[in-house]
Protein backbone atom coordinates (compact mmCIF):
# COMPACT_ATOMS: atom_id res chain seq x y z
CA UNK A 1 0.00 0.00 0.00
CA UNK A 2 0.79 3.54 -0.49
CA UNK A 3 2.52 4.59 2.46
CA UNK A 4 1.92 8.46 2.22
CA UNK A 5 -1.93 8.35 3.01
CA UNK A 6 -3.26 8.08 6.28
CA UNK A 7 -6.80 9.04 5.18
CA UNK A 8 -8.52 7.79 1.97
CA UNK A 9 -7.25 9.84 -0.99
CA UNK A 10 -8.91 12.85 -2.23
CA UNK A 11 -10.36 13.71 -5.59
CA UNK A 12 -6.99 15.88 -6.23
CA UNK A 13 -4.91 13.46 -5.17
CA UNK A 14 -6.46 10.62 -7.81
CA UNK A 15 -5.45 13.49 -10.45
CA UNK A 16 -1.91 14.34 -9.23
CA UNK A 17 -1.37 10.32 -8.82
CA UNK A 18 -2.82 10.03 -12.52
CA UNK A 19 -0.33 13.16 -14.04
CA UNK A 20 2.30 11.40 -12.26
CA UNK A 21 1.61 8.44 -13.88
CA UNK A 22 1.25 9.80 -16.67
CA UNK A 23 4.80 11.21 -17.02
CA UNK A 24 6.04 7.63 -16.69
CA UNK A 25 4.30 6.15 -19.74
CA UNK A 26 6.86 6.57 -23.17
CA UNK A 27 6.92 9.95 -24.61
CA UNK A 28 5.66 8.72 -27.80
CA UNK A 29 2.48 6.80 -26.42
CA UNK A 30 2.14 10.14 -24.59
CA UNK A 31 2.48 12.41 -27.06
CA UNK A 32 -0.50 10.98 -29.34
CA UNK A 33 -2.70 10.85 -26.09
CA UNK A 34 -2.02 14.54 -25.28
CA UNK A 35 -5.17 15.83 -26.38
CA UNK A 36 -6.79 13.14 -23.92
CA UNK A 37 -8.64 15.17 -21.00
CA UNK A 38 -8.00 13.24 -18.06
CA UNK A 39 -11.20 13.38 -15.20
CA UNK A 40 -11.64 11.92 -11.88
CA UNK A 41 -15.10 11.63 -10.44
CA UNK A 42 -16.23 9.51 -7.65
CA UNK A 43 -18.47 6.96 -9.60
CA UNK A 44 -19.43 6.32 -13.23
CA UNK A 45 -22.87 8.28 -13.59
CA UNK A 46 -26.12 6.58 -13.81
CA UNK A 47 -26.10 6.69 -17.75
CA UNK A 48 -22.44 4.83 -17.67
CA UNK A 49 -23.94 2.36 -15.37
CA UNK A 50 -26.65 1.71 -17.97
CA UNK A 51 -24.65 2.32 -20.72
CA UNK A 52 -21.91 -0.42 -19.51
CA UNK A 53 -24.75 -2.60 -17.79
CA UNK A 54 -22.82 -2.76 -14.65
CA UNK A 55 -24.24 -4.34 -11.35
CA UNK A 56 -22.39 -2.29 -9.47
CA UNK A 57 -20.80 1.20 -9.91
CA UNK A 58 -18.08 -0.45 -8.26
CA UNK A 59 -17.54 -2.67 -11.50
CA UNK A 60 -15.36 -0.21 -13.29
CA UNK A 61 -12.06 1.21 -12.45
CA UNK A 62 -11.90 3.54 -15.68
CA UNK A 63 -13.52 4.21 -19.16
CA UNK A 64 -12.00 6.42 -22.29
CA UNK A 65 -15.04 8.30 -24.06
CA UNK A 66 -14.13 9.27 -27.00
CA UNK A 67 -13.92 8.48 -31.10
CA UNK A 68 -10.25 5.80 -30.84
CA UNK A 69 -7.33 7.23 -33.12
CA UNK A 70 -8.14 4.96 -36.13
CA UNK A 71 -11.41 6.12 -36.27
CA UNK A 72 -10.52 10.25 -36.54
CA UNK A 73 -11.59 11.71 -40.19
CA UNK A 74 -10.01 15.47 -41.05
CA UNK A 75 -13.24 15.92 -42.80
CA UNK A 76 -15.38 15.04 -39.65
CA UNK A 77 -15.86 17.44 -36.77
CA UNK A 78 -15.54 16.64 -33.46
CA UNK A 79 -18.53 16.20 -30.97
CA UNK A 80 -16.73 16.14 -27.91
CA UNK A 81 -13.12 15.65 -26.77
CA UNK A 82 -11.35 12.76 -25.79
CA UNK A 83 -11.66 11.57 -22.47
CA UNK A 84 -10.61 8.91 -19.56
CA UNK A 85 -12.35 8.95 -16.60
CA UNK A 86 -10.99 7.70 -13.44
CA UNK A 87 -13.78 6.60 -10.76
CA UNK A 88 -12.04 7.11 -7.14
CA UNK A 89 -14.15 4.81 -4.73
CA UNK A 90 -13.76 1.83 -7.23
CA UNK A 91 -9.96 2.56 -7.36
CA UNK A 92 -9.77 3.01 -3.87
CA UNK A 93 -11.85 -0.53 -2.92
CA UNK A 94 -9.27 -2.24 -5.56
CA UNK A 95 -6.35 -0.74 -3.97
CA UNK A 96 -7.19 -2.02 -0.82
CA UNK A 97 -7.83 -5.10 -1.64
CA UNK A 98 -4.65 -6.06 -3.85
CA UNK A 99 -1.04 -5.75 -2.96
CA UNK A 100 -0.26 -3.27 -5.44
CA UNK A 101 0.55 0.45 -4.62
CA UNK A 102 -1.86 2.91 -5.64
CA UNK A 103 0.34 4.35 -8.18
CA UNK A 104 0.71 0.76 -9.85
CA UNK A 105 -2.76 0.63 -9.75
CA UNK A 106 -4.20 3.78 -11.29
CA UNK A 107 -1.07 4.05 -13.73
CA UNK A 108 -2.43 0.56 -15.12
CA UNK A 109 -5.96 2.28 -15.54
CA UNK A 110 -5.05 4.81 -16.81
CA UNK A 111 -2.60 2.95 -19.66
CA UNK A 112 -5.69 0.41 -20.19
CA UNK A 113 -7.38 3.40 -21.31
CA UNK A 114 -4.78 4.94 -23.34
CA UNK A 115 -5.35 1.80 -25.43
CA UNK A 116 -9.17 1.92 -25.85
CA UNK A 117 -7.68 5.59 -27.38
CA UNK A 118 -5.63 3.46 -29.89
CA UNK A 119 -8.74 1.59 -30.61
CA UNK A 120 -7.45 -1.80 -28.66
CA UNK A 121 -10.50 -3.81 -27.62
CA UNK A 122 -9.63 -5.27 -23.63
CA UNK A 123 -9.05 -8.65 -25.66
CA UNK A 124 -6.21 -6.87 -27.48
CA UNK A 125 -4.51 -5.29 -24.02
CA UNK A 126 -4.96 -8.87 -21.91
CA UNK A 127 -2.88 -10.38 -24.76
CA UNK A 128 -0.27 -7.51 -25.18
CA UNK A 129 0.17 -7.99 -21.11
CA UNK A 130 0.13 -11.48 -21.03
CA UNK A 131 3.22 -11.33 -23.74
CA UNK A 132 4.95 -8.30 -22.00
Amino acid sequence: MDSRYTTAPSLADIDEIAREALGTIPAALRALARDVVILVEEFPDQETEADMELESPFDILGLYRGVPIGEKSVSAQPHDVDRIFLYRRPLLDYWCDSAETLSHVIRHVLIHEIGHHFGLSDDDMERIEATA
